[in-house]
């Protein structure tokens, strides 16, 4: 019998190879809705039938149709409509008494607060660049927590700056304070379990957004909480590109390489909406349901002297109903009377974005892009340059920052509108990531966030089409080659 199997192999195998790929190309169609997305995967298995179908399996499963990240419902039911109706009304009358900061961005107000509820408010906004101001202010404000400590990053690193961050979370939490924190296993690794059981002895709440427990094999590294979220007695919140980590610290060692990101520090009621999306996340992670009271939302509708900045925040993941982050950059780039400046470090847009992009430029608008000179992903980076002689064509100015790794995720447009987050300009943020973006309707940090993009471009390289067009044939071609996979990088 086992000389029959031998005789037979190759047609059994050749069998299973066709069945699988059959298989594996019919869950494709059936689970992806983008047809980008799906003509790639259907690519990939056609051509690598056991590799295509293994990595579709384990990284390409629609999981937002599978609801396989279904949060938990708000024990407080009653009290979240409410917080929401209110909300609702109170940016539908900001809305409409009109405000200098409103001025030309109403379309994305309102995709933003039927699409999401994402609520409209009055804020005191700072604009933190890299690592050394964000930090100084997320050390003074973690210490002068009174009632709680609200944590979520993507990285968080077991170093010099987060271990500056624990002393303090450890020595709040040992005043009775209560301190919450979440962090993605996957981009945490280099957080040690002796010092997340060091943080547990002395009551800090720590959780896994999602725990992998087998790297090679586990889907759910395709599924990262890429959120950077601090909140400190629901008056203060960060959030921008700017994980935990040493390497953000520009120390000024010759070195070490310059690490350049974006972050903001926000006081006001949008600090609630920041709340929200962190319980959500909190009540899916932990086996503790978390209630919305007004202990989490103090002064959710007073506005303060002095706060004049309008702020929506968008968040996104593959458990969202729709894509809410795409579609504000979307909005705001179809909508721009002016300029559209962007920085992003993972340049890989939809077929969307990049339309709006050509159409924005043709039109006459001032469209630039600046993307790093340096990246630390050879194959997204040359996806990202398969787009590069198009937009030159229509008459994007496309940039290379040169002094270092440009990991700020912003957008300005035209003098009133900024956005600041930690979602890329790809795919993976658009569909895949757990993000989160602030947008700000205000001329001071859109002119704030204006002069850093042009002191950015003085360190960096300007792409001339005709330079571009003397690259050799066969960087087009593995460019190419890349931007075929670029749906599923």
């Amino acid at each position: 019998m086992y000389q029959e199997i031998l005789k037979h192999f190759p047609t059994i195998s050749l069998s299973f190879i066709i069945l699988l790929s059959i298989f594996t190309i019919v869950r494709i169609i059936i689970d992806t809705n983008n047809s980008s997305k799906t003509m790639a995967y259907i690519l990939l298995v056609f051509l690598f039938p056991i590799g295509g179908s293994i990595i579709y399996f384990a990284f390409g499963v629609n999981y937002r149709r599978r609801k396989m990240f279904s949060k938990k419902v708000f024990s407080n039911e009653q009290l979240y409509e409410s917080i929401l109706e209110r909300l609702s009304e109170e940016s539908d009358n900001t809305l409409l008494n009109g405000h200098d900061n409103i001025n030309g961005n109403e379309d994305l107000i309102k995709v933003l607060l039927k699409d999401s509820k994402a609520d409209l408010s009055f804020n005191k906004v700072k604009l933190l660049i890299n690592g050394e101001q964000k930090f100084e202010e997320v050390l003074k404000a973690l210490e002068s927590a009174q009632q709680f400590i609200h944590i979520e990053y993507y990285i968080f690193d077991d170093d010099v700056i987060g271990n500056k961050i624990i002393d303090i979370l450890k020595r709040k939490a040992d005043e009775g304070i209560s301190v919450r924190f979440i962090y993605d296993d996957f981009g945490s690794h280099g957080l040690n379990s002796s010092t997340i059981a060091a943080m547990r002895e002395v009551g800090i709440q720590v959780f896994p957004f999602y725990e992998v427990k087998f790297y090679l094999l586990a889907n759910r590294l395709n599924y990262r909480n890429h959120r950077k979220i601090i909140i400190v007695d629901g008056l203060v919140g960060f959030t921008g590109g700017i994980n935990v980590s040493d390497k953000y610290v520009n120390n000024g060692h010759p070195e070490k390489l310059y690490w350049r990101d974006t972050h903001v520090k926000i006081e006001g009621p949008a600090v609630n909406s920041l709340q929200y999306h962190f319980i959500a996340n909190w009540n899916f992670c932990t086996d503790e349901t978390l209630d919305i009271n007004r202990t989490y939302f103090p002064n959710l509708f007073e506005k303060k002297e002095g706060y004049e900045d309008l702020v929506q925040i968008v968040a996104g993941g593959p458990d969202y109903p729709s894509s809410s982050i795409m579609l504000s950059f979307f909005t705001a780039i179809v909508t721009a009377k002016e300029k559209v400046y962007i920085t992003s470090p993972y340049f890989i847009p939809n077929e969307s974005i990049y339309d709006a992009l050509k159409k924005a430029a043709l039109s006459g608008k001032d469209v630039r892009l600046l993307l790093p000179g340096i990246s630390d992903s050879k194959v997204v980076n040359a996806a990202a340059h398969s787009y590069i002689k198009d937009l030159l064509e229509c008459g994007v100015r496309i940039f290379f920052y040169q002094k270092g790794f440009m990991h700020a995720k912003t957008m300005v447009v035209d003098s009133n509108l900024s956005i600041v987050g930690t979602a890329n300009m790809d795919g993976r943020s658009f569909e895949l990531n757990f993000e989160i973006n602030a947008v700000i309707y205000s001329k001071d940090i859109c002119k704030e966030l204006e002069a850093a993009f042009i002191n950015d471009t003085n360190y960096s390289e300007e792409i001339r089409l005709s330079e571009w067009q003397k690259r050799p044939w066969w960087r087009e071609l593995l460019d190419d080659i890349a931007r075929l996979l670029s749906p599923i990088l």
